[in-house]
């Protein structure tokens, strides 16, 4: 299915797809993605403009019980299919202040998939929430899987990966391209120095997979396309015809014989 242009339609739709995605990702992830002692919940972030977040979490247990025997591809042996990564040098230091990060029942929690949504791009307060969050997940050392359906805009320029990536580098990060305005980044907490895994979409076009990061440099595979398909089937017909309109391929007309 083909990722449509969610500007088209009011927040509320979105909201209601936005929750059921991630239930159907909660679902894909606890029914055999994830190894043996890792499970995935969807939680109530901190902070009004964050919403449902997708959290992955692994109990209490040994550094020798983690390892090979924790599932998932190792980073080392079969990196991420992803069109580019970054990383962030040396001179990056802990500028910010950290938040306290729930765990459930003691457990440990080890990686959040976020979807961005309208309201945490509508104004310059909402992307620097946003980003105070991110930034403080990595600096303690969880991963961060990143899905950003909506273009850049007048508050993040860059994108919501570029608003993120800034505040660790420094730098302006290289643009997203027009063609492909939607942005998926997944990162990986390295000794709170992230590295981003990077890839980009158009719409009317399918979701690629996207790792999330476990413990010991692990991931597994995001199965987005087929989770978004499941979300978008369960949205009213008016939605869908709005949405679907915008997302076909345009046909090239048939000249009429003379």
């Amino acid at each position: 299915m083909p990722v449509h242009d969610w500007r088209l339609v009011e927040t509320g739709t979105f909201r209601d797809f936005h929750t059921a995605w991630i239930t159907h990702l909660k679902e894909a992830l606890n029914e055999g993605l994830l190894p043996e002692g890792y499970y995935a919940l969807s939680e109530q972030h901190a902070g009004a403009f964050i919403g449902d977040v997708l959290a992955l979490h692994q109990p209490e247990t040994t550094p020798a019980a983690i390892g090979k025997s924790a599932g998932g591809l190792a980073l080392a042996e079969a990196p991420p299919k992803v069109r580019k990564v970054v990383g962030v040098g040396e001179s990056y230091r802990m500028l910010r202040k950290s938040i306290a990060v729930r765990h459930v029942s003691g457990h440990r929690l080890v990686a959040l998939i976020e979807i961005v949504s309208k309201a945490n791009k509508d104004r310059p307060e909402t992307v620097a929430e946003f980003v105070d969050k991110a930034e403080a997940a990595l600096t303690q050392d969880i991963n961060l899987l990143l899905v950003d359906l909506f273009p850049p805009g007048k508050h993040d320029p860059n994108g919501m990966h570029g608003a993120i990536w800034k505040r660790f580098s420094g730098a302006e990060p290289d643009r997203i391209p027009v063609s492909e305005p939607v942005a998926l980044a997944s990162y990986h907490a390295a000794d709170r120095r992230p590295y981003a895994y990077l890839e980009f979409a158009a719409f009317g076009k399918a979701l690629p997979e996207m790792p999330v990061f476990l413990l010991d440099s692990r991931y597994v595979n995001v199965p987005l396309e087929s989770t978004y398909r499941r979300a978008f089937k369960g949205l009213p017909a008016i939605s869908k015809e709005v949405l679907e309109k915008k997302a076909r391929p345009a046909h090239p007309r048939q000249r009429r014989p003379r």
